[in-house]
């Protein structure tokens, strides 16, 4: 299966305005998960395969919900070539 790339943005429903503990819940599912990855101010993206990617996000909602969100809306974006796209290949020139 094609390597791709998938930004996930967790906008979780809490009471008060402090929506960060929550993010990181999120976020540390997918550092404990293994793939690459980059956390953004906006989104962190992800590298691999889309079956595992996809179960990550189902686990960082999960985790949301563990930490105390009423709900989560969920922004994915998925680059997707059938012979691959790396993170690397778009930033390179940036780093």
């Amino acid at each position: 299966m094609a390597i791709v790339n998938l930004s996930l943005q967790v906008l979780p429903k809490i009471k008060g305005d402090n929506v960060y503990p929550v993010v990181d819940k999120a976020i540390e599912v997918i550092r404990e998960s293994g793939v690459k990855y980059m956390v953004g101010p906006m989104e962190t993206t992800m590298e691999g395969e889309m079956d595992e990617l996809w179960e990550i996000v189902k686990k960082a909602q999960d985790a949301c919900m563990k930490a105390g969100a009423s709900g989560v809306m969920s922004v994915i974006k998925i680059d997707y070539k059938p012979e691959g796209v790396t993170m690397k290949e778009k930033i390179y020139k940036y780093r």
